[in-house]
C-alpha cells in the first residue's frame, strides 16, 4: 500500500470520526443516526440501455414487468443524465462524485502490456481518489461490486478492492465483457474459470445459415452474476451493505438466453445480422436485443425478491440507472453496431444522436429510486440530476460527510419532496473521444461544441431543452450570452488530464 494511499485513508477515517452523524446539508431532515437502521443501498447500472427502452419511459414493445414495477413503487427521473457518453468515464464520475471535467478517467483507454499490446482492463483509478465504496465501508458497511467494473486491472491502483469494495466479482475489464460466455470472471484477485471454449465477442458470417447455438458455450456470466448478488444478500442481511450491481446488459454482442428470444414474434425478424457493424452475428436480431433487456429486467426482479425473502426490502434503498444512452449507429442501412436497431425500437424517443454523444440521446438515461416510507410511490421528478449527484446523495442517506469537494448536490431534499430546488452549479460533461466533445446544462439550455479534436473544431450549439428536448433548434446566433457562460464555466471546471486531453478554443 503507497504511502498516499495511506494519507488518503488515514484523512477519511479522521473525517468521518470526527464528523457529525450527519451531513451539514442534512440538518433538520431526519438523518438515520444509528449504524442498525441505516439503509442498505443496492445501486444497479445497466451498460448502454436507452432513455426509452423501458415500458416506464414509454417503451410498448419490450417487456420490462419488473423495472416497471420498481418506477411505480418509487420515484422516476425524467431529465437525469448519466456521467459521460461511454463506459469507463461514466463509472469513474459514478465512484467519485466528480464529473468529466475533474475526473481522472475520461475516456475507454485500456492498459498495456510491458510489450506494448492491449491488457486486459482500462486505465486505473488512481492511489488518490476516493471512491463511495470507501466511504460506505468506513462507515461500517459491506461493500460488494458484481457485474462489469472497467476501472483498473487487479492489482493495480483501480483494483475495486483497493477502492473500498471488499468483494468484487464479475469482469474487471469492459473488452472481455463484450462476451456473454467469456474464459472466465474475477472473484477479487482470483481468475474463475467459466468455460473451456469461450465464445469471442466479434466475429463476421458473410454467408451461410447464422445459428444462434453456434455462439454459446457452457457457463452464461449473467445467470452466474445474478447468483452472486442474491448470494451477497443473503449473507449480509443482518449488517448494512452497499451493493453496486453494474449488470451488462443490453450492451453488445447479443447473447440473451434462446428461451427470451423465442418469446418475442417471430415476424420482427426478416433477416439475421451478420456481424457487419461488429460484435457477433444472430438469427433474429431484434428479438435478441429485447430479450437482453428483458433478462436484464429479470436480474432485477431477482435482485428485488432476494431483499423481500430476508425480510429488509423496506430498509433498502435501490436505484436503478444506466451508464450511457443506445449503442450507436454503423454505415448499415439497418442495423446498429452490434446488431442493434435502435430506430425500430424507438431507443430514444426524440431526443437526438446516441452512444459516445454529448447530446441528449448519448447522456439523458433512466433513473428510479425506491425508498419505501421516504420517497414517494408513484412519483415523478422533472428536475434535472446527473451522476455526480449520487455521491453527495448516498452520503447524506448514511449519514456521512468525507472531506474534499465534489462536484454533484444531494438529490435527498428532492427524493423525500422536502425541495424541488436542489442545484446551483451548471451540469458538466468534458469528453476527449469520438472528435472531443464539450456540454454545459444552464438551466434549461444546454451548450455544445464538437470535433475539438479535429483540425476544424465544430461551433458552439445552444438548445432550450424545456422546449427542444431533441436539440433541433440551434439558438446560438442568439444567445451568445449563454455561450459565454458555457465558456466561463468550462474554464473554471476543466482541471489539466494530460492522459485525456482535450482543448476548448476560446472562440
Amino acid at each position: 500500500m503507497s504511502p498516499r494511499f495511506q494519507m488518503r485513508r488515514a484523512l477519511l477515517i479522521l473525517a468521518l470520526a470526527s464528523a457529525p452523524v450527519f451531513c451539514r446539508a442534512a440538518a433538520g431532515r431526519n438523518p438515520v443516526n444509528s449504524v442498525a437502521a441505516r439503509p442498505n443501498v443496492v445501486f444497479i447500472m445497466a451498460d448502454d440501455l436507452g432513455w426509452g427502452e423501458l415500458g416506464c419511459y414509454g417503451q410498448r414493445k419490450i417487456r420490462t414487468p419488473n423495472i416497471d414495477r420498481l418506477a411505480s413503487q418509487g420515484m422516476r427521473f425524467t431529465q437525469y443524465y448519466s456521467g459521460a457518453p461511454v463506459c469507463a468515464p461514466s463509472r469513474n464520475v459514478l465512484m467519485t462524485g466528480l464529473h468529466t471535467g475533474h475526473t481522472p478517467i475520461r475516456g475507454n483507454l485500456p492498459v498495456r502490456n510491458p510489450d506494448g499490446t492491449v491488457g486486459e482492463g482500462q486505465h486505473p483509478i488512481p492511489d488518490e481518489s476516493l471512491t463511495i465504496a470507501e466511504v460506505f465501508k468506513e462507515a461500517g458497511y459491506a461493500t460488494g461490486a458484481i457485474g462489469k467494473w472497467g476501472l483498473g486491472p487487479v492489482g493495480s491502483t483501480g483494483d475495486p478492492n483497493r477502492q473500498g469494495f471488499d468483494l468484487f466479482f464479475g469482469y474487471n475489464c469492459q473488452s472481455v465483457a463484450h462476451s456473454y460466455y467469456p474464459p472466465h470472471l474475477w472473484r477479487n484477485n482470483q481468475k474463475i474459470p467459466i468455460n473451456s471454449h469461450p465464445i469471442p465477442g466479434n466475429e463476421r458470417l458473410p454467408t451461410g445459415e447464422v445459428r444462434l447455438e453456434d455462439f454459446q458455450a457452457d457457463t452464461y456470466s449473467s445467470d452466474v452474476m445474478e447468483a452472486e448478488a442474491v448470494r451477497f444478500i443473503e449473507q449480509n442481511a443482518k449488517r448494512p451493505f452497499f451493493l453496486y450491481l453494474p449488470f451488462i446488459e443490453p450492451h453488445v454482442a447479443m447473447h440473451p438466453p434462446k428461451r427470451l428470444v423465442d418469446s418475442y414474434p417471430a415476424s420482427w425478424d426478416d433477416q439475421p445480422y451478420r456481424g457487419q457493424s461488429g460484435y457477433l452475428p444472430h438469427p433474429r436480431p431484434r428479438a435478441a436485443y429485447a430479450a437482453m433487456i428483458t433478462n436484464l429486467d429479470e436480474h432485477v426482479g431477482k435482485v428485488m425478491h432476494a431483499l423481500k425473502k430476508q425480510g429488509i426490502e423496506k430498509n433498502t434503498l435501490v436505484v436503478f440507472t444506466s451508464d450511457n444512452g443506445t449503442t450507436h449507429m454503423a454505415k448499415d442501412p439497418v442495423y446498429g453496431i452490434g446488431g442493434v436497431d435502435a430506430r425500430f425500437f424507438n431507443s430514444t424517443r426524440e431526443l437526438r444522436a446516441y452512444k459516445g454523444s454529448v447530446y441528449e440521446g448519448g447522456i439523458r438515461v433512466p433513473f428510479i429510486v425506491r425508498w419505501p416510507g421516504r420517497v414517494p410511490a408513484k412519483s415523478t421528478s422533472l428536475t434535472p440530476a446527473y451522476a455526480p449527484d449520487h455521491f453527495a446523495t448516498l452520503c447524506e442517506v448514511i449519514g456521512k460527510r468525507p472531506a474534499g469537494e465534489r462536484d454533484g448536490v444531494s438529490l435527498l431534499p428532492l427524493l423525500t419532496r422536502k425541495s424541488e430546488s436542489v442545484r446551483r452549479k451548471p451540469m458538466v460533461w468534458v469528453f476527449p473521444e469520438y472528435g472531443g466533445q464539450v456540454a454545459v446544462r444552464l438551466g434549461d439550455f444546454k451548450v455544445v461544441r464538437q470535433q475539438l479534436k479535429t483540425q476544424q473544431p465544430g461551433p458552439w450549439e445552444v438548445y432550450d431543452l424545456s422546449r427542444d428536448p431533441g436539440e433541433t433548434e440551434d439558438l446560438s446566433s442568439t444567445r451568445r450570452d449563454l455561450i459565454e457562460q458555457a465558456k466561463t464555466t468550462l474554464r473554471a471546471e476543466m482541471s489539466a488530464n494530460p492522459r485525456f486531453p482535450v482543448t476548448v478554443p476560446d472562440l
